[in-house]
């Protein structure tokens, strides 16, 4: 009641008097305090003739403030007092009409504005009102700030949205699509004939794609490219379908970003990183293929094999970080006049074509040797012609050896000599004139002969043994020689198993191919 001129909630009770279990107030007040939307409890406030003058705020949720960030503080306060433009407007009899017919209604859309202190404040919610226990419950739900978002969302990344209702065929597209599509809004969302005919006629799989993808019940994903006059863009669409209960396909939703700024502007480092991947891909490829390839031309024996007078071993060590292989190679067979043939090599480079060059290398050794030429100055003339037509170079050593004196022939082309361990010392073999191989077309290479003796242990190498790029001062040569020193004086079969555990690891940068020889007594 009012009462010299001041407003009275009958239905409020004493601010001072305790609420209880039953008391309406305190039980709405919890409610709302847990509930994470804009809700107000209010209850009607009446003049001395009984009618409806004004509501006050009961209770509040606590799901954030008002259009000024007030909260709680509001409990107690007039509507009238606290948004003054209200009194009188559509909401306001909005608001009186629940009250008297105890139907829920809502107003869409209103648009709330108040000017106070030089401020402005304009918002535009939707407005739902339920009648509760003599007052009423208002649920804001503020609609401009939403749109506001959405904006600001689609502006910054680029993005758009789009609805299809497939029983209508009616589109509905957010501002970000017209703004992709340089569309004007008023003449509202394209058809699906106009979007399909914009599309880049080879990108035309892609879409057909996403259609299959959507009716297998999942979200399809796709970047296709449209033309807009002159220019392309690049959108990436992100497409789901809402189905009813029963599975039938209701609507198409749809996220569409402009990526045509992100593919166009992509740096030259990203572009470099790309080829960079590109190439490691190829090079792995063939790094596979050019170890299959060495592979099927010289197959590396695990054990160590008996030779004429001679026990033999073998090893190939792939470089670490070398991604292709390199042209080691090795060969050791047993001659018809009861002598073995040895010989060791490397070709230029690495990949396949230094694979392809071992491999004509070695066969064509493999060749000459069948017809009877076992001369190992004889046999690295003949390599060195055939690198000069193959436009190759390459190093090598080729040994023959007699059981029957003990004495190794051999000549080398570039190579290092072969290493000698004997009586506890491990040496050098004297080392003949023969330039590498492919160098020039009169290239000869002299034979020297060394006399061997039981338990002599000989070892052909390629130079990834003992050179190392990272290794400045390291002394591999002296490391592998006390090797082959401790090696070659203990007794026994072993000998050259223990001899390839021992020698140095494979180097980064190179591979490396040995072959070990021990002379039977």
């Amino acid at each position: 009641m009012v009462t010299g001129g001041a407003w009275q909630d009958p239905g409020a009770g004493s601010p001072q008097a305790p609420a209880g279990p039953a008391d309406p107030v305190a039980l709405v007040r919890e409610i709302l305090a847990v509930i994470p939307v804009g809700c107000t409890w209010v209850r009607p406030v009446r003049d001395a003739d009984g009618p409806v003058a004004d509501f006050r705020i009961a209770a509040v949720s606590g799901g954030g403030g008002d259009v000024y960030g007030r909260g709680a503080s509001r409990v107690g306060a007039l509507l009238s007092e606290l948004y003054p433009s209200m009194v009188g407007g559509d909401l306001w009899q909005l608001y009186h009409r629940v009250l008297a017919t105890g139907e829920p209604a809502e107003l869409p859309g209103f648009r709330y504005r108040e000017h106070r202190a030089g401020v402005v404040t304009e918002a535009v919610f939707d407005v739902t009102v339920h009648p509760l226990l003599g007052g009423l419950l208002l649920c804001w739900q503020r609609r401009d700030e939403d749109q506001r978002r959405l904006a600001r969302t689609e502006l910054l990344g680029s993005l758009g949205s789009a609805e299809y209702d497939l029983r209508t065929g009616r589109s509905t597209w957010s501002p970000g699509m017209y703004r992709i599509f340089e569309r004007d809004p008023a003449l509202g969302p394209m058809s699906r004939p106009e979007q399909a005919a914009m599309l880049v006629p080879a990108d035309a799989g892609l879409t057909e794609a996403a259609w299959q993808t959507l009716d297998s019940g999942a979200a399809a994903d796709v970047t296709v490219r449209c033309r807009l006059g002159p220019a392309v863009k690049y959108l990436r669409i992100l497409s789901d379908v809402a189905r009813d209960a029963d599975g039938t396909p209701l609507k198409i939703y749809a996220v569409v970003q402009d990526v045509t700024a992100r593919v166009d502007s992509r740096s030259e480092i990203e572009r470099l990183g790309d080829q960079l991947r590109s190439r490691e891909i190829t090079a792995l490829a063939e790094h596979r293929l050019a170890a299959q390839l060495q592979n099927l031309i010289q197959p590396v024996p695990r054990d160590p094999f008996p030779l004429p007078g001679l026990q033999a071993a073998v090893s190939y060590l792939p470089a670490e970080k070398a991604v292709r292989v390199g042209g080691d190679w090795y060969h050791a067979q047993a001659l018809p006049d009861g002598s073995a043939l040895l010989a060791i090599g490397d070709v230029a480079g690495h990949g396949l074509q230094a694979a392809s060059g071992m491999a004509h290398l070695r066969f064509a050794l493999v060749a000459w040797l069948s017809i009877g030429i076992c001369d190992p100055g004889v046999l690295l003339g003949h390599l060195n012609g055939l690198s000069r037509r193959l436009d190759i170079t390459g190093t090598a050593v080729i040994a023959a050896y007699q059981p029957a004196t003990r004495t190794l022939s051999w000549a080398r082309a570039g190579h290092m000599a072969p290493l000698l361990a004997r009586d506890a010392r491990t040496t050098e073999l004297p080392v003949p004139r023969g330039l590498l191989l492919g160098a020039t077309d009169d290239a000869r290479y002299p034979v020297v002969e060394v006399r061997l003796a039981p338990a002599d242990l000989i070892m052909f190498y390629t130079d990834g043994l003992v050179e190392r790029r990272d290794a400045a001062g390291a002394d591999l040569l002296g490391e592998v020689m006390r090797t082959l020193t401790e090696v070659s004086a203990e007794p026994g079969d072993l000998t050259l198993k223990r001899l390839r555990d021992l020698l140095p690891t494979a180097g980064p940068d190179d591979d490396t191919c040995t072959l070990a020889v021990r002379v039977l007594s």
